[in-house]
């Protein structure tokens, strides 16, 4: 059988490449292991947090699914540093993992144009000169297409330790996908290994709560998604429980480090830096008295309970001392145990900007497969792998965005510029362009792609067109608008508790004040009293860093222009001190014409092109004496 597009597998990359390109109007095929784990939250419940909560919106602004199943199926809605910048602030929800796996199921389901199959794909159909036609699967089908995406999760030589013990499983007890990296590393690419794991759950009517800390919810909270009816959204929020590790905890943990698989060789991969497991963080911080940890429910029923921060791959015996040396926890009944995956990927220098791979035409890659962690970063690049599948096959442009427009492209640029030896997570500090990609901006930023593929219809498309009008005019006039010193002005000032100005300032300066809250706003600005509270909320917002981003939109357009300069023929490369060999090679090789092109290459970093861009006007004046 014919289709347009086959993605393999069905986690959070498999579903929005899936939903993406059968929403753009091609034939779809979703082939995974097992159809009941569609959009299973394989690790923790929850979406979102800080950085990935804005992968979630963006997902949204373009019209992916995540932030509306997100909305649909949470059970605990808070918006993490709340106290700081809206530019580092980043929403979080607990889900409930059930239904939001029935949810995901259900929107494939019944979404036009595409097929869901359950079967594991063996290996690609693939021509002699490297360009994928199809998939083979373990039962002997044979499904052919014009693209193929694969989102193969931990499922990639997947192998599961547990203290000494070990099995093949991608997921506990689900199989592995046993063949298909052997076949990628035969066709060319450079498939490495990384490790990541998962705590342990713990039976709900086994825990005292009352000797733990509750961490409820958001008094008033905010949905993901931007289509989602904000006055309406009203959910049931679940607290979370916070306890800690202590020093028998510890010493539990550090007499049996012989028994550990990370520290006896048993595991080859890398784990997440920043998500490590309980055994590492007692090695590597030897100096803590204990480890914060959170109980987090996995369903609404809250029959379980995640132990969020006790990921581990100790032996089962040692998860039980260490698990009952925990307040709240001494007479817990360990329902599932932890454990530790290892798994393939590949490497994602290995990847055009697009996600298709460089090597074997028509085969793009998202998902853990390229060295991610996280559902948020996962379901970010089936997003844009769906999307452009779809746009190739009508030979359109590709969808790839900038550093500048989204978490998204400094994600992926990361990736495949950059690439990386252990599993890659999005934190704010990665943006360098931050404060111009705040949450509650990506429907502005994003929404106009979205609507041009499809994904986002007309209602939804003015709504955004409405906000970004209400916004504009809104900041054009308080930055046109002078607020002087005039006596009813400087009275004003002391009612609403501001300091006074000694001469005049523009009204958006006023506004952008720390301390200026709605009701403060309405008195400065009168004429916009009747906005809407949530739009008037993002209007003081953008007046608190108007002055920031517009500096920083100046650095872009500068940036911007500096790509775009030629570099000369038979340039030397290696008569430029402070390069690298590394970068030195990679020019010579590849020759690039302009320094856009060069940063497009794997290593090449900003400082390298920095150093070009100022060698290459040096010689020009030289030139012009």
């Amino acid at each position: 059988m014919k289709y347009d597009v086959i993605v393999v597998g069905g986690g959070h990359a498999g579903i929005e490449a899936s939903l993406a390109s059968a929403r753009m109007g091609k034939k779809t095929l979703l082939v995974t292991m097992l159809v009941e784990q569609i959009g299973a939250a394989s690790c923790n419940p929850a979406i979102g947090g800080l950085a990935k909560g804005h992968l979630v919106r963006e997902i949204d602004a373009i019209g992916g699914e995540m932030g509306l199943c997100t909305d649909a199926t949470g059970i605990q809605f808070r918006v993490l540093n709340a106290s700081k910048g809206a530019a580092v602030q980043g929403t979080r929800a607990q889900i409930d993992m059930d239904k939001y796996r029935e949810y995901m199921r259900e929107v494939c389901h019944n979404t036009p144009n595409l097929e869901i199959y359950q079967d594991e794909v063996e290996s690609l159909l693939v021509k002699d000169e490297n360009e994928v036609y199809g998939v083979k699967t373990k039962l002997g089908e044979e499904f052919l297409s014009e693209k193929v995406i694969l989102t193969t999760g931990t499922f990639m030589r997947g192998l599961i330790h547990i203290g000494e013990q070990t099995y093949d499983a991608g997921r506990a007890w689900e199989l592995p996908s046993s063949t298909l990296s052997i076949q990628l590393k035969e066709l060319g690419l450079n498939v490495g290994r990384l490790k990541t794991g998962t705590p342990a759950r713990i039976d709900s009517g086994s825990i005292d709560f009352s000797v733990m800390e509750e961490h409820g919810g958001d008094e008033k909270p905010m949905p993901f998604s931007f289509r989602t009816n904000k006055k309406e959204f009203n959910p049931t929020q679940f607290p979370c429980y916070i306890t800690y590790t202590n020093t028998g905890t510890h010493s539990t943990i550090s007499g049996n480090f012989h028994r550990a698989p990370m520290f006896t060789g048993q595991i080859e991969g890398t784990g997440p830096r920043y998500c490590p497991s309980i055994e590492d963080k007692v090695n590597r911080f030897a100096d803590r008295d204990r480890h914060q940890l959170f109980l987090e429910p996995q369903t609404a029923m809250r029959t379980e309970y995640y132990i969020n921060g006790l990921s581990t791959s100790l032996p089962i015996d040692v998860q039980k001392q260490m698990i009952h040396s925990i307040v709240g926890l001494e007479n817990a009944k360990i329902i599932r145990y932890g454990y530790a995956i290892e798994y393939d990927y590949v490497d994602p220098t290995e990847l055009k900007h697009t996600l298709e791979t460089k090597k074997i035409k028509n085969l793009y890659n998202a998902g853990q497969i390229n060295a991610t962690t996280g559902y948020e970063e996962a379901g970010a690049q089936g997003l844009m792998a769906g999307i452009n599948a779809a746009l190739a096959i009508d030979g359109k442009e590709p969808f790839v965005l900038r550093r500048d427009e989204a978490y998204i492209g400094v994600l992926i640029d990361d990736l495949v510029t950059k690439g990386t030896n252990e599993p890659y997570r999005m934190f704010t500090s990665r943006a360098e362009y931050r404060l111009l990609l705040r949450e509650e901006s990506s429907d502005l930023r994003l929404s106009a792609y979205g609507h041009k593929f499809g994904l986002i219809d007309d209602e939804q498309n003015k709504k955004v067109e409405h906000k970004r009008k209400v916004i504009d005019e809104a900041v054009e006039f308080m930055a046109n608008e002078w607020f002087t010193s005039k006596k009813e002005n400087l009275q004003l000032l002391e009612e609403i508790e501001e300091d006074k100005i000694k001469d005049r300032a523009k009204l958006i300066d006023l506004v952008g004040r720390n301390s200026i809250t709605p009701e403060k706003f309405d008195r400065l600005v009168p004429s916009l009293k009747d906005t809407e509270e949530y739009l008037k909320e993002q209007i003081i917002v953008e007046a608190k860093y108007y002055r920031y981003v517009d500096k920083q939109k100046k650095q872009i357009e500068k940036m911007k222009k500096m790509l775009e300069m030629k570099i000369p023929e038979n340039f030397d490369f290696k008569s430029i001190p402070g390069l690298s060999n590394e970068v030195t090679e990679k020019l010579e090789k590849f020759n690039p014409p302009t320094l856009f092109n060069a940063s497009e290459i794997s290593g090449v970093t900003p400082a390298a092109i920095d150093i070009i861009h100022m060698y290459i006007n040096l010689r020009q004046k030289s030139a012009e004496k």
